[in-house]
């Protein structure tokens, strides 16, 4: 109980002391294509649950409801861009930690449509562990567009899981020596190299 006290008190704060960033994410937003600023979109949680998470929108609105990597670049908005590239869109998913849908860490949750991805996945149990903000996956450069790698690469992390690796994890998120660290331990290609 404390330690989940601990962890709300930190994404509260946490969403506090980047709100200005957020203000003028929000402005660029509505400057380039209106309102809404957020979104929200049905993920697949822990034991496959559903759920809606929350991100500062990126793309125009009527973008097909699919991957990003299965988007046309026609549908990304020009801030929007910037923002996923500072990663400014993923900070309101500390609602979702709030809210106990989320961890930090974890694999980052699919959408029900990706039908391919959820069966990769239920194959490697990955839908035990609670999905992520980040993951080890994703610092490495492996996104949907390849499930069956996905999948392994969160295998590794389900199996390895420790407070030090959500350390390494959340630190290479911002930082390229913690991914290039992690490639190394367990040996896997890291396609995020020049980030």
């Amino acid at each position: 109980m404390i330690i989940i006290a601990l962890r709300n008190f930190i994404c509260l704060t946490g969403l506090i002391l980047i709100s200005p960033f957020l203000l003028i994410c929000c402005s660029l937003i509505f400057l380039e294509d209106g309102t809404p600023f957020f979104f929200q979109q049905k993920r697949l949680g822990l034991h496959q649950s559903i759920f809606k998470i929350y991100k500062l929108r990126t793309l125009k609105k009527g973008a097909p409801q699919v991957g990003t990597h299965e988007l046309d670049e026609s549908f990304k908005l020009r801030t929007g861009k910037i923002i996923r590239a500072l990663k400014l869109d993923e900070f309101p998913q500390l609602l979702n930690v709030v809210k106990g849908e989320l961890n930090l860490v974890g694999p980052r949750p699919g959408l029900d449509s990706q039908i391919k991805l959820r069966e990769s996945r239920e194959l490697l149990s990955i839908f035990e562990t609670k999905p992520g903000i980040t993951g080890l996956s994703q610092i490495l450069g492996y996104d949907m567009s390849n499930p069956e790698e996905l999948a392994k690469v969160d295998k590794i992390y389900v199996e390895n899981y420790s407070f030090i690796l959500d350390l390494m994890i959340l630190l290479g998120t911002f930082a390229s020596g913690p991914r290039r660290y992690l490639a190394l331990k367990f040996n896997i290609p890291n396609r995020n190299q020049t980030i």
